[in-house]
């Protein structure tokens, strides 16, 4: 087990690995862990990192105290955002964390409760997965600011949870529990507040024991069908190709022949 080491990426974050988990928290509960300019702007090379490093196998993202994140803080939009300029360049650093953590081949989990909205559920959204405590609630509301949703973050909602709730989440701005969550494909599982953070650490372990090859192949495959792309490709094959000759399809098979758990090694 690899020591848990702690550093502080940018004012309202902390970074720290856990093993073999990075952990991504945002750390400013007394504004509902609202996102800066400067928060948005750090997470692509904490994602880089987490990518690069052959010892972490997961991105954990919470929020610090009661809530997860209530979206980006409207309190700076009148200075970075008071002119086209300025709003282009802010959106620009939400959309470069919302593609980076979109195109992390290690998986994604976003463990939520309390508030997630606006900037937060975008960011939940982008994630591979999404836990839940029986207190979240959700809600995505640019029509409440005279915004309109980006693109790529669009289709990572419609593909989630279909275009009607898609609408209604934009368009009304209304907010939904964990339960309705739950209900349309928000979130994957719901869990009482106390017990989500060893729900998501088992969760993390399990994805843990899993090839390694074949969680990050197969997330790039999906990454590939959500967007838009009909059928295999090049890269696509050479996975593919790669993983039937790698030394975790012969551990597998064999580990399952023998009835034994496979000790996977590709990292």
């Amino acid at each position: 087990m690899l020591p848990r080491m702690t550093g502080l990426t940018a004012a309202g974050l902390e970074f720290t690995r856990d093993g073999e988990l990075a952990r991504l928290t945002f750390t400013r509960p007394d504004k509902k862990n609202a996102i800066s300019y400067e928060m948005w702007s750090a997470i692509p090379s904490i994602v880089a990192e987490v990518e690069a490093d052959t010892s972490m196998t997961a991105l954990l993202l919470s929020g610090q105290g009661a809530d997860f994140s209530a979206g980006a803080d409207i309190g700076e939009f009148r200075t970075l955002r008071a002119t086209p300029d300025g709003a282009t360049a802010y959106d620009k650093a939400v959309d470069g964390a919302v593609r980076a953590i979109t195109a992390l081949r290690k998986p994604s989990i976003a463990m939520i409760a309390g508030n997630c909205i606006g900037g937060g559920c975008q960011l939940a959204v982008a994630c591979d997965f999404r836990l839940a405590a029986d207190n979240a609630r959700f809600g995505i509301t640019p029509a409440k600011l005279g915004i309109v949703y980006d693109y790529v973050s669009t289709r990572q909602l419609v593909s989630l949870i279909g275009p009607a709730h898609a609408r209604y989440f934009l368009l009304a701005g209304q907010l939904i529990d964990a339960t309705r969550a739950r209900e349309i494909g928000l979130v994957g599982e719901t869990y009482p507040v106390a017990d989500l953070p060893e729900a998501a650490l088992e969760f993390v372990r399990v994805l843990g024991s899993r090839s390694q090859f074949s969680v990050r192949g197969i997330n790039r495959v999906i990454e590939k069908v959500l967007s838009g792309q009909q059928d295999t490709d090049e890269e696509i094959e050479r996975i593919r190709a790669e993983a039937i000759h790698g030394a975790d399809y012969a551990e597998g098979v064999s580990a399952f022949l023998e009835r034994r758990k496979p000790n996977f090694t590709y990292r």
